[in-house]
């Protein structure tokens, strides 16, 4: 269709720009501040809600998403608010009944969404119908996305099908969504071009910076006849972000693609947001430059800085290295699926297990069983037929759309959650994420939702702690002064310090050790500090691989188990494993329950 030469831009600064660069983590109460400026801007629309904000906002920052969208839409009357939605998933890790995709879609419009980016991450677009039909419902903007991946079996033709069956689906425009950074200039053109020529509808592109080719991806759209790009402001730009939006508006600038933005405006918003995210330093990530490797082993920038967390953990980051060789060869065997929400995380965590269990698929996560039969719906190429018998057996292949084997949930959602639901909302928070749902709602009832803490900036005090004293060791006296303090992991946390003016950094680790003499039920042994959980040293202690959450426990003392039954599930990286028995017997001690943290090494179930 022909273009207008302008170019539109989405500003990602709100929603994906702090998901890649701080977790998430940027609270409602920084990004108030700035709306009206924010909105004085002329974007084409802000991007502030969906991907992974409505979880952080729920487990880590306390914070009512819905309270924030509409805090949002108050504070920026003249612009387009967008989300983004994973399809049949829509915030969440799973399927949900088409009832809650339809009321989910619904309470966002009406609470202030305007335009909905809607993909699904194995770009089957069965699971992307309820959704783009429930934003048409709503007389809202549906955008629908294509994920951007490179494999044996993805073609620019395959591309430019699904593009075409997004707008007869009704999608009002379509997007590149380059969540990976893979796309290269030249390709991005190509790509453009086609999808420009075929479509009646405006398309956009999505691109993260992680391998340092996006904005020269988004000028070879723009000159393709690309109609709007997203960017990000330049203090949360770059690296698994997007390329930074000062910069794309002065390269643009005097020319017929001038988006007209004011340039002087946007630098002022981003000194606002260069010291906001010194506020968050400790959630910051030392995979946020430039990564070329996602050219080769196809792993978002997000994804990485996940795995780095979960393999420190467990004093595992050395071998970050085998777990980006094995993640291509799960891919493939899982019939090469685009990695983004959730099937990012499916594949990441598996491999994780693959490389510390020593043993491909010794340990297979429940969402990993689910997609090989067919739950999460059609892989784009055939799976590895021995690792689907080792994973699900001679169980059938589902081949229908997942969502079509789900009966309605809404009505028995309200039942669930009770009083403790004040709204339509709150039952929907429950739907996405029943656990955590359940406590936020209980902590709010109670007055006693409190955020996470925030550790102090370099040179500032917190709580009265001091950063600047003395340190007589031997007769010698030092001048210490704390400068940072970096993430910290379950047992060892790095502070960042000057020791006569010399930067030293100094690792402090939890000693977690056994204590033979210490009484336990049954004399056996427990930690000196930390976990109270004995050590495991015997066939029938049952552990686990990776440190995680105990969401369900499936046996008690006096059950009698098989060797490979499940005992427990546990939750890591957001993904499921079931924890099966290692001998058969009967179950003497169950030393969890649901919500404990867990590490490898401790016995959480005994059989004998």
């Amino acid at each position: 269709m022909p273009q207008m030469s302008k170019v539109n831009i989405t500003e990602t600064i709100l929603r994906d720009a702090h998901q890649c660069l701080i977790a998430t983590r940027m609270r409602t109460e920084d990004m108030l501040p700035i709306c009206d400026r924010l909105d004085r801007v002329g974007f084409w629309s802000l991007e502030v809600w969906g991907g992974a904000t409505f979880d952080a906002c729920v487990r880590f920052l306390k914070e009512d998403p819905w309270e924030r969208l509409r805090k949002l839409r108050q504070a920026l009357p003249n612009t387009r608010l967008q989300m983004l939605l994973r399809g049949q998933n829509l915030v969440g890790y799973r399927h949900y009944s088409d009832d809650v995709v339809r009321a989910f879609v619904k309470r966002s419009a009406d609470n202030g969404i305007d335009v909905f980016r809607i993909f699904d991450a194995i770009n089957d677009t069965r699971n992307l119908r309820v959704s783009i039909d429930a934003v048409k419902a709503a007389g809202k903007h549906a955008q629908g996305a294509i994920c951007y991946t490179t494999s044996p079996v993805h073609t620019i033709e395959q591309f430019v099908a699904m593009a075409v069956e997004l707008e007869q689906m009704g999608c009002d425009s379509v997007a590149i969504k380059d969540m990976a950074g893979l796309l290269t200039p030249f390709i991005a053109g190509d790509l453009t071009k086609r999808l420009v020529g075929t479509l009646k509808v405006p398309v956009y592109l999505h691109s993260h910076a992680t391998s340092g080719l996006s904005d020269m991806c988004q000028l070879k759209a723009v000159e393709q006849g690309c109609f709007g790009i997203d960017t990000a402001i330049s203090s949360f730009s770059n690296g698994a972000s997007h390329p930074p939006t000062e910069s794309m508006v002065a390269a643009l600038r005097g020319t017929e693609y001038d988006t007209a933005l004011d340039l002087e405006l946007l630098q002022e918003i981003g000194f606002y947001f260069h010291e906001i995210r010194k506020k968050y330093h400790q959630f910051e990530s030392e995979f946020t430059g430039i990564d070329t490797r996602v050219q080769v082993n196809q792993v978002p920038g997000g994804m990485i800085s996940n795995l780095s967390s979960q393999l420190k953990e467990q004093g595992a980051l050395d071998r970050l290295g085998e777990v980006l060789n094995e993640i291509p060869k799960v891919r493939e065997d899982l019939g090469y699926p685009p990695l983004v929400t959730p099937t990012s995380q499916i594949v990441g965590t598996q491999s994780v297990l693959n490389v510390l269990t020593g043993t491909r698929y010794k340990s297979i996560t429940n969402e990993v069983k689910a997609y090989l039969q067919g739950r999460y719906g059609r892989a784009p190429s055939a799976v590895n037929a021995a690792v689907r018998q080792q994973a699900i057996g001679n169980e059938d292949v589902i081949d229908v759309r997942p969502a079509d084997l789900l009966e309605p949930e809404m009505e028995n959602l309200r039942g669930q959650i009770g009083d403790l639901a004040k709204s339509e909302e709150d039952v929907l928070t429950f739907a996405m994420f029943p656990e955590i749902g359940r406590d936020f709602l209980q902590q709010r009832a109670a007055g006693t939702l409190t955020p996470e803490a925030l550790e102090p900036i370099a040179g500032q005090k917190s709580d009265g702690a001091p950063v600047d004293f003395n340190v007589t060791l031997h007769g010698e006296t030092y001048h210490i002064m704390l400068t940072g303090t970096g993430h910290k992991t379950q047992q060892m946390r790095p502070f960042y310090v000057t020791v006569d003016g010399v930067p030293e950094e100094i690792i402090v680790e939890t000693l977690d050790e056994i204590l033979p003499e210490a009484p336990t039920t049954g004399g056996k042994a427990k930690r000196s500090s930390g976990s109270k959980r004995p050590r495991a040293t015997a066939p029938g202690h049952v552990t686990t691989s990776m440190p995680g959450t105990i969401i369900d426990v499936l046996v008690k003392v006096g059950d009698k188990v098989e060797a490979g039954d499940p005992v427990l599930v546990t939750e890591a990286m957001k993904m499921e494993t079931e924890i099966q028995a290692t001998i058969s017997g009967k179950i003497t001690s169950v030393h969890v329950q649901k919500g404990d943290t867990v590490t490898p090494d401790e016995t959480l179930v005994e059989i004998e």
